[in-house]
């Protein structure tokens, strides 16, 4: 049987809640847009053995965003706090995609100390999320259990851990013929991993802890 997760206070208000899903859904349009376009003309590439600024800019900017916007805007807030962390989990199963990154490995396009733990790390991630979602529909508290909590910290985890080891790939970088890098992660189609997908998927993170913390609370 299901369980409502959590109340829905944006359900309230269905004008504010349809302005607010509306701007949600045009700043991601856009901002998936954007890294795209300047991913087009190179703007993320960096010279070998320097670090990855424009990358780091591109996983930075829009988490601090994020936060600025939570903590202006309550009904920003509200709406994070009425998604469906049924939902939240859902789209966290995508990363167990990150068997991608062990082909690129196997066929010399990311070097071992990168593509292994990133890897396998979202695969970890995604594996366990369908578990997340069956404990959410069968518990009605278990968003707060100690179990989703500690999905989630280690999935920040995972993603903070592949962008440090992404960075110091390319921060110790040579650039020497036939030398494997994490250069391939500044182009396309790589560049929306770091440059997007990483950064959503640690606001979505923040949103199940933000609301896990509701449940415990109430």
């Amino acid at each position: 049987m299901s369980a409502t997760v959590l109340p829905r206070p944006v359900e309230s208000h269905p004008t504010g809640g349809r302005d607010i899903r509306l701007g949600v859904t045009l700043v991601l349009t856009v901002w998936l847009l954007l890294i795209a376009s300047l991913g087009a003309i190179g703007a993320f590439v960096g010279r070998p053995g320097t670090p990855p600024i424009a990358i780091a800019m591109a996983v930075a900017a829009p988490l601090l965003l994020f936060f600025a916007w939570l903590w202006l805007s309550q009904s920003f807030r509200e709406f994070v706090l009425s998604l469906d962390l049924r939902l939240i989990a859902g789209l966290q199963a995508w990363r167990w995609a990150g068997l991608g990154f062990l082909f690129l490995y196997t066929y010399g396009v990311l070097p071992a100390f990168f593509a292994l733990p990133a890897g396998l790390g979202d695969m970890a991630v995604g594996f366990a999320a369908p578990w997340m979602i069956l404990g959410l529909v069968r518990r009605s508290g278990f968003g707060a259990s100690p179990a989703f909590i500690r999905w989630n910290v280690l999935g920040i985890l995972d993603l903070v851990v592949a962008v440090s080891l992404g960075a110091l790939g390319a921060a110790l970088s040579t650039g020497a013929p036939g030398q494997i890098s994490t250069a391939p992660m500044a182009t396309l189609p790589l560049l929306l991993i770091p440059a997007f997908l990483v950064p959503l998927f640690l606001m979505l993170h923040t949103a199940a802890l933000m609301q896990s913390r509701r449940v415990a609370r109430s």
